[in-house]
């Protein structure tokens, strides 16, 4: 059986993520390229430092989030290219991409972690989290990189946010045909396994209570909610 063709990319239905390596000028990857080439700067990264200060400790809990923020894309695409059809709804689509409401849930997520990790950790009756991985006077390189790793890591976790909820009110609002349910129950799966695969991070936050009650939290939430717009739309194709 032939594959409908994808419909044209149009900016305005793209991720943020996406618009930004299209503009990128004489730059034409693949899906698929444009990850492995993300893996492969931000993992070089995270060796090199690792290397030049020898915080091999640290570039493990880098390499985890290097790989996670590389998942996180995967599912971004995967969620875009499904969300594309033709046979979706547009009102679907505009409230997914057009909002750009991943980016302010990126950005609150973001400066949420800085402040814990900066600024409330660091008072506590341990060295903290950041002083553990990269010791008392972390170098500035690495911290660049640790916060460009986590912005990356943030920004993808306010898009499982936003699709999850996107999923729900789709699957609330709208009766689809069997086949366009089936298109929709594969987005709605990458977002479940996106948020599953940020368990990945539980071992190096298990001490930090603040830090493993919202990756457990944000996972549980993301998983429920998406499970849900599944089976509501499940069951409205069936009734169809």
């Amino acid at each position: 059986m032939s594959r409908e063709p994808t419909p044209p990319v149009e900016y305005g239905e793209t991720w943020v993520y996406e618009s930004i390596v299209g503009a990128i000028p004489g730059l034409d990857l693949s899906a698929r390229a444009a990850v492995a080439v993300q893996f492969v700067l931000f993992e070089g990264a995270v060796l090199a430092l690792a290397a030049v200060y020898d915080l091999w400790a640290a570039a493990l809990a880098g390499t985890a989030a290097v790989l996670v923020a590389a998942a996180g894309s995967v599912a971004m695409l995967t969620i875009a290219r499904l969300a594309r059809r033709a046979d979706a709804p547009q009102a679907y689509r505009q409230l997914l991409f057009g909002s750009s409401i991943e980016v302010v849930l990126g950005v609150v997520a973001f400066v949420a972690l800085v402040t814990y990790l900066f600024v409330v950790d660091p008072r506590g009756p341990d060295a903290g989290l950041v002083t553990s991985l990269f010791g008392p006077e972390p170098p500035a390189p690495v911290v660049f990189l640790t916060l460009l790793i986590l912005w990356d890591l943030c920004y993808r976790i306010g898009t499982g946010w936003w699709a999850s909820v996107v999923a729900l009110w789709r699957s609330l609002r709208y009766t689809v045909d069997p086949q366009e349910s089936s298109a929709h129950r594969r987005a709605d799966l990458a977002t479940m396994a996106f948020g599953l695969l940020q368990l990945g991070l539980v071992p190096f936050v298990r001490d930090e209570w603040v830090l493993l009650v919202a990756v457990a939290g944000h996972v549980l939430a993301v998983v429920l909610v998406s499970a849900l717009a599944i089976l509501i739309a499940d069951s409205s194709a069936r009734n169809e």
